[in-house]
């Protein structure tokens, strides 16, 4: 019954697990910009000394879906959703690059340019820093332009241009902190002069509540159909022992 119990208890685990990545993509529904976590199982050997007669089951995130989310209007300035394929380049705490289509930006208190979770957008020349207390323009493509109190959109000056990426969705890696970055002996991306912006507008999230929900439900059932497989190894094993101890 060994076999069965192992079964049984492997794939109940991997169930629980999965289960968990299920939540954090319903939790975050109505996070912008945010990717769905792949989920799947996968089968692999017990490897050991004895005969290879043993598997067990795997929960696994494959990767990220890619689908962009549904564009929402915001009339903010600061706000920019990237229309097709694409990627805001941001700077990590060890100087690194890394890769987000999260677009609801603010200003820091020293003029950097940030994300709303305080890592700063990356320019043409580096992290970009903008004059304090100005308006901001952003443009379809990039270029950030900032307006001083009263001064007209013409001659306004330009303080540099976002890089924009379009790197392939293979060679991205999402990292625990939902941040994309490239993996490892990937090169990094070149500015793509073809990802455009819309201002006053953020993505949504691409997580479908209703898939989610059915997951989430799907993945219920198959915990309960381990642990009723782990209920079945006990009872014929307490049959075995009855006919072993009446023999």
């Amino acid at each position: 019954m060994d076999r069965m119990i192992y079964i049984g208890m492997s794939g109940a685990k991997q169930a629980l697990e999965q289960q968990a990545s299920v939540a954090n993509n319903m939790a975050n529904v109505s996070t912008p910009g945010f990717r769905a976590q792949i989920n799947n199982f996968r089968a692999v050997p017990v490897i050991g000394d004895e005969v290879a007669t043993r598997a067990m089951v795997i929960a696994t995130t494959p990767g990220a879906d890619m689908r962009s989310g549904p564009l929402m209007p915001t009339g903010r300035s600061l706000d920019v959703a990237i229309r097709g394929d694409g990627w805001l380049t941001i700077q990590m705490p060890d100087g690194s690059e890394a890769y987000t289509r999260v677009g609801n930006l603010q200003v820091g208190a020293e003029g950097q340019l940030l994300t709303m979770d305080s890592r700063p957008l990356v320019g043409d020349a580096g992290p970009m820093v903008v004059p304090p207390g100005s308006a901001l323009v952003i443009a379809g493509d990039g270029v950030v332009t900032a307006l001083g109190a009263g001064d007209p959109l013409v001659g306004a000056s330009e303080v540099g241009r976002l890089k924009l990426v379009n790197p392939a969705a293979a060679d991205l890696v999402r990292g625990d902190d939902g941040i994309f970055r490239m993996r490892a002996g990937a090169a990094a991306p070149q500015v793509d002069p073809n990802v455009r912006l819309l201002s006053g507008t953020l993505e949504g999230s691409n997580v479908n509540p209703v898939e989610v929900m059915v997951d989430m439900i799907g993945n219920a059932r198959r915990f309960e159909m381990q642990m009723k497989t782990l209920h079945t190894a006990e009872s014929n094993d307490q049959v075995a022992n009855k006919l072993l101890s009446t023999g």
